[in-house]
């Protein structure tokens, strides 16, 4: 099991690929990057030990706010990657990053980079 675990919630696969992708540059193949795209197996994959995690808000199944409350419990790193409009996100939740679609690459490569605390690849000698 790789020591970098990235949680990508997100029912749109070409949306998935586009971060995967931008995750994947940014930290090389020293990371695991779990890909699901339904609440359901948001819920299993959050069990397991994760360095941080991209939430869409709605997913097969529903949203993901339960997940992201139970990440926020565990103290696991989360931001939200979608395109509703960040006032839908419960009270509790209001604090995590967000990232509005359409996002920017960068955008989703920084804040994983920020929050497993790492330097990028093209940064480590």
């Amino acid at each position: 099991m790789a020591d970098i675990r990235v949680l990508i919630v997100e029912d749109d696969p070409f949306i998935a690929m586009d971060i995967e992708s931008a995750v994947a540059e940014q930290l090389g193949g020293e990371a695991e990057l779990i890909v699901v795209e339904s609440v359901a197996a948001a819920r299993r994959a959050a069990a397991d030990r994760l360095s941080c995690a991209l939430l869409d808000i709605d997913v097969v199944g529903g949203k993901t706010f339960e997940v992201a409350s139970t990440l926020l419990q565990i103290g696991i790193p989360f931001a939200f990657v979608s395109g509703s409009a960040p006032q839908e996100v419960p009270t509790p939740l209001r604090a995590a990053h967000f990232l509005r679609k359409p996002f920017s690459t960068h955008e989703v490569a920084t804040f994983v980079v920020n929050a497993i605390g790492k330097p990028p690849v093209e940064a480590a000698v």
